[in-house]
């Protein structure tokens, strides 16, 4: 008697979703990405022209609290929890561009914990560090946006 191997519905379901999954993920991914690139630029600003207890201080920390708490912690998460799910179903564990990729996110997510942690700072009156750290460090996620995207779309090895 032949063994019949019956598919599990909830992967096949899944499978079916994979596209619908994939456009969720890019655009939970744009969503971050925006959020990465305009927190250091409010950072900078900060730093040069927000006196700690001014008004203009209180309206960089409001700015700065709604983009990281409304915007970019959720679009994180979102783009973590999708792109394992992709990841899931894709099995891509063992390819190099996918290690890659995987280090540039890891990248990504410590950058925005930095960014949160100096957001703290600002909203304790204790950022020490002038425009300039602010700038150079905006243009950490450009890079590893372009190693990423990269490693996706080429797949090199």
């Amino acid at each position: 008697m032949a063994t019949t191997v019956r598919a599990d519905p909830m992967i096949d379901t899944l499978q079916s979703a994979y596209p619908w999954i994939k456009a969720a993920h890019v655009v939970a991914m744009v969503a971050w990405m925006a959020g990465l690139f305009y927190l250091p630029r409010l950072f900078v600003y900060h730093a040069e022209r927000g006196t700690p207890g001014s008004e203009l201080d209180a309206t960089f920390q409001v700015m700065e609290r709604r983009l990281l708490r409304a915007i970019m912690n959720p679009a994180m998460i979102a783009t973590w929890v999708l792109g394992l799910l992709l990841l899931a179903l894709g099995g891509w564990w063992t390819a190099g561009w996918f290690h890659v990729k995987l280090l540039g996110v890891l990248a990504l997510t410590a950058f925005h914990m930095w960014c949160a942690a100096r957001r703290r700072d600002f909203a304790a009156g204790r950022n020490t560090r002038p425009g300039r750290t602010y700038r150079i460090a905006n243009e950490l996620p450009t890079l590893l946006l372009l190693v990423i995207v990269a490693m996706v779309i080429v797949k090199p090895f």
